[in-house]
């Protein structure tokens, strides 16, 4: 019976570690030495052309600097490595559920007997940032990161740069690939 009274609390703590997950996929070219890549800079054109505000675009940056720094990455304008690219979407996602209520006589369905049917609208943001690097030498996209979770529009400030850091952490955790 005590057992029963945690069920609600376990459920929520289930569902808020669900919606504060990051989906990550990534691709990256086989034939490409990773191990030869020291310094990186960011594609002017792919960061201008992200349409997210300056704010958000100076976040994503700052954060895929400190994790690139992390791994031992320096940043260098004069004749880098690798370039860095981002380009983000945001999708409006509607979710309609019904629900029906037990009958008297105990079955499931519609109609007057039946009781009340509950309509329940939801609507979400699911963000997606992509990562995209590519070899200088070659001019060839040779790795991509996508990450995709929820985002909550009008966020303070603070809960929406620990959002991005863990986008661009979790999206590069498999940068460099290993083979």
């Amino acid at each position: 019976m005590k057992l029963i009274k945690f069920i609600p609390i376990a459920f929520a703590l289930l569902l808020t570690a669900a919606c504060s997950s990051v989906r990550v996929n990534t691709d990256y070219d086989k034939s490409a030495n990773f191990t030869a890549y020291k310094t990186y800079a960011f594609l002017k054109e792919g960061v201008d052309a992200a349409q997210i505000n300056d704010i958000d675009k100076k976040r994503i940056l700052n954060s895929i600097d400190a994790e690139l720094t992390a791994k031992g990455f320096v940043k260098s304008n004069d004749n880098p490595d690798f370039v860095i690219s981002i380009f983000t979407l945001a999708t409006k996602n509607v979710n309609v559920t019904h629900s029906n209520y037990y009958s008297p006589w105990g079955y499931y369905g519609y109609g007057p007997y039946w009781g009340p049917q509950n309509t329940n609208i939801s609507t979400h943001i699911e963000g997606t940032l992509y990562i995209d690097i590519f070899d200088t030498k070659s001019k060839s996209l040779v790795w991509q990161g996508t990450g995709m979770g929820l985002i909550t529009p009008n966020q303070k400030s603070e809960k929406k740069e620990e959002r991005i850091k863990e986008f661009a952490q979790k999206v590069l955790s498999t940068f460099p690939p290993t083979k």
